[in-house]
């Protein structure tokens, strides 16, 4: 199938915005490559160290085996990272048997955004990234490693973990993932409960019960939020082995497909005669496959920060515009919560992403001619993982959906678009995620109401002062502020006010959850208010209007521009839970227009 025009287009865009990073960074991994296996620059003493530990150290010494780095993101604080504990083991197992080494290189730290959402610990989360690629670093300092597999799943971890492995874009890069838990209670009846506690109606032991009955098992979530969109991600763009994201931790499908990536691995590295650097498989095709994944899928708005962060890493410069029209190009084939209410369970079961996969090439929506870890090009992404006899073999995917309520084709799909939308205007630039807005809540017009974080709206909440139409505004919320958590605590309650007939929308320099759903969002706001950007003008009452069909967000009070901005009061962010260690990267964070990034 000839390629979209669109798709062509934007990639051009991207490839000529991209044209001097990305030869100095192409020029950088590849004078890095010429130098041959690292370890052969090691002095004799340097190599010592590095072996003293490993039970095959001699043949490991006088031989020229593949050793591989393993990156680990594993804590049993996640539910998702839990089930990395035994991959160490594994993966040595399974090296040896390929005639590889393997040692774990070091591990990066992954917090959980489920434990610290509305906490102060939130303010950590996106600067966590930016660690996690620090970490990464140091981890593969060492240089002797030939490939590396990095194992990651949530929110940060994959990005981070993505900017580490452009970075070291000559050494091979494999994804090995954990897969989903098992599916528990399904998650609108968990959102409905919320709605319940947040207006009084259940206590809180009635809500703890409905939460340990939906996170009850090892793996990751099953909403489709970041941490899933994360995992899609990788398939998408060649860093997966293919169906590999969503089988359950703990089967023996898991665990071969677990073993296959260490081959592949061992396989990739420039001792043999495939090698493929991670630069490579990460360019601007890999990148707008990606977003096309995004859009399709109906992922998490996070990853509009996380993609351009992990594309500057490796030379390739992605900008709002380059979403926006992916998202008015690309249909929404999936409903999977908080679009629907199917969980990650359901999808993989109904056709999942080699379905989604096979139809987007069809249709001319994918660059199929992209280098993958799989060895070909994206078109193997389209086939499935079977177990036969203790070995994985790739079959040919599903051709037809298996639910159409939750998996539908290209040319038959839930919305012609992917529900992204760019916005613009006197207020700054954002995105919203419409997907799961109803299209009479595409346009709202309302009075302001003006925050300084979620605490002070829940407080107006129960105080009863929201009586009317309101546009709230939750600003000092962006990386320079206060690091940009997410909002979604306010979920719940922004759900209950539109419930009850009033015409809601919120508006914030900050981050929504990646699990946002029905109340019209427009985030990461840029400039942010604390750098002096537009939402700092904005007072109580100012009429406001959103529209997601224009792609305007419009302050509508007169002399609105010409006011001076309310200053910005960094105390209440400054210290406690460690938030004054990163008072440097609140300092020297991008914009979020550009990945409120830090290291890159």
């Amino acid at each position: 199938m000839t390629l979209h025009a669109t798709i062509d287009r934007v990639t051009d865009r991207i490839r000529e915005r991209s044209t001097h990073s990305r030869s100095a960074y192409l020029a950088r991994i590849a004078q890095a490559a010429e130098e041959g296996p690292r370890r052969a620059h090691l002095s004799c003493g340097n190599q010592a160290h590095a072996y003293a530990a490993m039970p095959d150290k001699q043949d490991f010494a006088q031989t020229r085996k593949p050793n591989l780095g393993i990156v680990t993101a594993y804590n049993d604080m996640l539910s998702a990272h839990q089930p990395y504990e035994r991959y160490p083991d594994l993966i040595r197992q399974a090296a040896h048997a390929a005639g590889a080494t393997a040692q774990v290189a070091g591990g990066v730290p992954a917090m959980c955004d489920g434990v610290t959402q509305g906490r102060p610990g939130m303010e950590l989360s996106l600067f966590s990234r930016d660690v996690i690629a620090l970490a990464s670093g140091v981890a593969l300092s060492h240089d002797t490693f030939d490939a590396a597999l990095y194992l990651g799943v949530c929110d940060k971890i994959v990005p981070g973990l993505i900017i580490a492995a452009a970075t070291f874009g000559h050494v091979p890069a494999v994804f090995v993932p954990a897969g989903p838990m098992p599916s528990g209670l399904p998650n609108d009846e968990k959102s409905k409960i919320r709605q319940k506690f947040a207006t009084g109606e259940i206590g809180r032991e009635e809500l703890m019960a409905a939460e340990m009955a939906s996170y009850h098992a090892p793996g990751t979530c099953t909403f489709y939020g970041t941490a899933n969109t994360n995992q899609m991600l990788m398939e998408f763009m060649g860093l997966h082995l293919p169906g590999s994201s969503f089988v359950n931790p703990n089967t023996p499908l898991r665990e071969a497909l677990t073993a296959a990536a260490v081959q592949r691995a061992a396989a990739i590295t420039r001792l043999g005669n495939d090698y493929l650097p991670a630069g490579e498989v990460l360019d601007e095709r890999a990148f707008v496959n990606g977003i096309v994944g995004l859009m399709a899928t109906g992922g998490s708005t996070n990853l509009v920060l996380h993609l351009p962060a992990m594309a500057r890493a490796a030379g390739v410069i992605l900008d709002l515009e380059d979403f926006h029209d992916l998202s008015e190009t690309v249909p929404l084939m999936a409903r999977v919560y908080p679009n629907g209410l199917a969980d990650v369970n359901h999808f993989h079961a109904a056709g999942g992403l080699g379905f989604m996969i096979g139809q987007l090439l069809e249709a001319g929506l994918l660059h199929e001619d992209v280098r993958t870890i799989a060895g070909s090009g994206l078109d193997a992404y389209a086939s499935e993982p079977q177990l036969r006899d203790g070995r994985v073999e790739w079959v040919g995917g599903a051709r037809e959906t298996l639910n159409d309520k939750i998996l539908r084709p290209a040319a038959n799909a839930f919305a012609p678009t992917g529900g992204l939308k760019q916005l613009s205007g006197n207020l700054g630039r954002g995105v919203i995620k419409v997907s799961a807005v109803a299209p009479e809540r595409h346009v709202i017009e309302a009075p302001a109401r003006i925050f300084a974080d979620q605490e002070e709206v829940k407080a107006a909440f129960k105080r009863g002062e929201f009586t009317q139409d309101v546009v709230v505004v939750v600003r000092f919320q962006g990386p320079r502020a206060n690091g940009m958590p997410e909002l979604h605590s306010l979920t719940p309650t922004l759900a209950v006010l539109q419930d009850r007939g009033l015409r809601v929308a919120l508006i914030t320099d900050g981050r929504m959850s990646g699990a946002s759903g029905k109340v019209p969002a427009a985030i990461h706001i840029s400039p942010e208010a604390a750098d002096g950007g537009p939402l700092a003008r904005l007072r109580d009452g100012d009429p406001i209007r959103l529209d997601a069909v224009a792609g305007t967000l419009t302050c509508l009070a007169p002399g609105f521009e010409d006011r001076a901005p309310v200053a910005h009061d960094p105390s209440a962010s400054s210290h406690g839970l460690g938030r004054e260690l990163f008072a440097a990267f609140r300092q020297y964070v991008g914009p979020a227009t550009e990945g409120a990034a830090v290291v890159v």
